[in-house]
């Protein structure tokens, strides 16, 4: 059997989301609303997986193709028939949940393989006497050859994505490597081009050169678009000494039904801007454009505590090995009132307590511009995974001058609330209880802070193409060196392209200390509901997780490469090293035995010293992240960021060991199944599934009735013809000419 880290156990938590309450409360236009943007959500979300693993869409379409035949339990007796233990069965349905969850065979968070925890040839058997071979003998056989060698393979480059000899990747074909990321990413700032919608495919021209092929993701591809700002960069380029191409109509056929739904959706939008909204988010992937997706976010933005609440698009770039492209994501959600007034109170205090936070007024944006921070119940989120809150957009540009939006999804932390007394590790037994009482209500207040005043915080120092400042060259001072600004970001320059492959760490990292520092303002408490005992207990706690968090970080660190695979845990092992340099004994991280006889470890947390030892150890962190940051020191910030995120075994703490005792003691990510809508006549309805492996399956078998085949023919028909890309050794699609 593979490793465990490797493995999704068959004991996994699996849980439903519940919006049936906020979903009954809409009205049958919001509800048309919603459904026509979740179809939308969904049909993109199927990219994912062409951004993730050569095999993955071979893989779903092999699982899809199974389950549609025969359903969980149906499928189950022709397995035990087959040989296989219950166990196994089970282990192959948790594989299968766990695919449709990630959008494919990589974790979503840490960027893990996993594998089937099975024998491959029981597998085998099941598969191709199942009922789905019975009727499609040629298409599954061909399914299996393609994929079944990938599906079960840990050689070592394929256990994690990255890129180069660090992992697979296919935001890259499977030769490229961070020198060729960096070059692409100067080529593309040299055009004024985003990355977010790309993939980068690199080759060899008959002279010898290197040459590159730049694909960006829309429905048209070689068709003439009159007036379409995309045209004119459609086109070949010389840049320092190298070929580059940039063509689109990258997921042609799967961005068509994305954009057949937003279509739809336009007719039940409640005002102009909604419409607007997805008009420009229409041509932005009809065209290719991300500046047509700035503009439909703009109207976002500016629409204002809607009943439904959606964002669509390629957004995060967290997997992208250099951290530039954006993963598709979409999600659908309906707002909760008692927790959104309590985040409409947080905002409003947001100006004065931008001024608690620990950088000089330069360093803080001009003006404040006061977003729309709503509570939502998901309906629908399509992509690798589910997050607690989301600070939206990304675009440097329109959070400087336009704003953003927070949301907190209130039935998504309800899912992460729940913790188990005996599955909580690393704990005191005194603070077992508390962290269980308290987690939730802390988490609020960490993610309220985390997204409004961590991302929401901040200036980039700019120098426009047409030489103008954003900052006073004379009067302002770096705090850190008393000196006048030596650096800034130039026309072109954002800060995911300045800073690369720490972007995303280091920005999750400088949001969570503003939630660690902001939530012992007692206001902020206030605003919570939380005063006296109750507003220290949810301090604790709230600081307690996040240096339990840096421990359980090390499950996403690869020692064989030195590097991290997840941004957050990156983030919170750095301010546990911060924390624990405060020295003091305000944290410790100890070594013990637990009472199975096998390693364990316990971290502790003095609440006496959090305001005396811990707040000024975080300020003077954030003041450097902040600076860092505003100035776009890139050098400086690798050196502070990178400083921190060290591993070693080095003494009293010995990381490298408590790694082992981490990935012993680990707790899988919880698997969330999620409901769909089905339109019958003009009514919409809400099909709800059990919390299970075999509920997340099923609500992926009904997530497509009227043309499932077809998209995943789609799939391994795009799939196959980029397989080119992947072919080495190492990496070769076994079965695939």
């Amino acid at each position: 059997m593979a490793d465990a880290q490797y493995i999704l156990p068959n004991d996994i938590g699996v849980f439903s989301l519940d919006c049936r309450e906020a979903f009954r409360l809409l009205s049958p236009t919001e509800r048309l609303y919603a459904h026509h943007l979740s179809r939308a959500a969904w049909y993109g979300g199927l990219a994912v997986l062409l951004q993730t693993s050569p095999e993955a869409p071979y893989i779903y379409a092999l699982l899809s193709r199974l389950f549609r035949a025969q359903d969980p339990d149906e499928l189950r007796q022709h397995a035990l028939a087959e040989g296989l233990t219950e166990e196994e069965y089970q282990a192959f349905l948790v594989y299968a949940a766990g695919v449709y969850s990630n959008m494919g065979n990589y974790k979503s968070f840490g960027d893990t393989k996993f594998v089937p925890n099975l024998p491959k040839e029981k597998l085998e058997r099941v598969i191709l006497g199942s009922k789905a071979a019975q009727q499609h003998p040629e298409e599954v056989r061909s399914l299996w050859q393609t994929c079944g060698e990938l599906m079960f393979s840990l050689e070592p480059r394929l256990r994690h994505l990255g890129l180069g000899k660090e992992g697979i990747t296919t935001y890259f074909s499977g030769d490229c490597t961070m020198e060729d990321a960096k070059l692409a990413q100067d080529f593309l700032d040299s055009q004024n081009l985003s990355a977010y919608n790309t993939r980068l495919f690199k080759g060899v021209s008959q002279d010898g050169r290197a040459c590159y092929e730049v694909r960006l993701a829309s429905v048209l591809s070689t068709e003439p678009a009159l007036h379409s700002e995309m045209t004119s960069k459609l086109k070949s380029y010389e840049f320092r000494g190298s070929h580059f191409q940039v063509t689109r109509g990258d997921y042609a056929p799967i961005l068509q039904k994305v954009v057949e739904h937003l279509e739809k959706s336009k007719a039940y939008a409640a005002n102009s801007r909604q419409e607007q909204m997805l008009a420009h988010y229409i041509e932005s992937f009809t065209q290719g454009s991300i500046e047509a997706h700035k503009r439909g976010s703009r109207f976002w933005i500016q629409d204002k505590g809607p009943i439904v609440e959606s964002y669509i698009g390629f957004i995060e770039s967290y997997r992208d090995p250099f951290g530039s492209r954006g993963e598709f994501e979409g999600f659908v959600a309906m707002v909760n009132k008692a927790m959104s007034a309590k985040f409409e109170c947080l905002v409003a205090s947001a100006e004065q307590l931008l001024k608690e936070l620990p950088w000089p007024p330069a360093f803080e944006k001009d003006k404040f511009l006061t977003p729309d921070f709503t509570s939502l119940d998901v309906l629908t989120f399509s992509g690798s995974g589910i997050p607690a809150g989301i600070n939206i957009p990304n675009y440097d540009d329109l959070r400087q001058t336009d704003g953003f939006k927070n949301v907190s999804l209130g039935n998504v932390l309800a899912v992460a609330y729940a913790t188990q007394r005996e599955k909580l590790t690393f704990l005191e037994e005194e603070d077992k209880d508390l962290y269980i009482r308290w987690k939730g209500p802390s988490f609020d207040v960490q993610v309220g802070l985390h997204e409004l005043l961590g991302h929401g915080s901040g200036k980039l120092f700019v120098q426009d193409e047409k030489g103008a400042f954003n900052f006073d060259q004379e009067a302002v001072i770096n705090p850190e060196t008393g000196e006048q600004i030596q650096s800034w970001y130039r026309s072109g320059e954002t800060w995911d392209s300045k800073f690369s492959t720490i972007a995303s760490s280091y920005e999750e990292c400088r949001a969570e200390s503003v939630g660690l520092y902001l939530c012992l303002n007692p206001q902020v408490l206030e605003i919570f509901g939380f005063e006296g005992a109750d507003a220290e207990d949810v301090i604790y706690v709230n600081w307690l997780n996040m240096v339990r968090a840096g421990l359980l970080a090390l499950e996403f660190y690869t020692p064989e490469a030195s590097s991290w695979r997840q941004a957050h845990m990156q983030a919170r092992f750095v301010i546990l090293r911060v924390l624990l340099e405060a020295g003091e004994g305000l944290v410790t991280v100890t070594p013990t035995t637990g009472a199975d006889g096998r390693p364990d470890a316990r971290v502790r947390l003095d609440r006496n010293k959090i305001r005396p030892v811990g707040k000024p150890a975080l300020e003077r962190f954030l003041r450097k992240l902040q600076v860092l940051k505003s100035t776009g020191d890139v050098a400086g910030g690798r050196a502070l960021y990178e400083g921190y995120a060290a591993v070693t075994d080095a003494p009293p703490e010995c990381f490298l060991t408590l790694r082992d005792t981490v990935l012993l003691r680990k707790e899988s990510r919880k698997l969330i199944v999620q409901p769909n809508t089905r339109l019958e006549g003009s009514e919409v309805q809400l099909l709800e599934y059990e919390a299970s492996a075999a509920g997340l399956i099923r609500s992926f078998s009904e997530r497509f009735p009227e043309d499932g085949p077809e998209l995943e023919e789609v799939l391994t028909q795009l799939a196959t013809a980029d397989a080119r890309f992947w072919k080495s050794p190492s990496e070769a699609l076994s079965g695939q000419a």
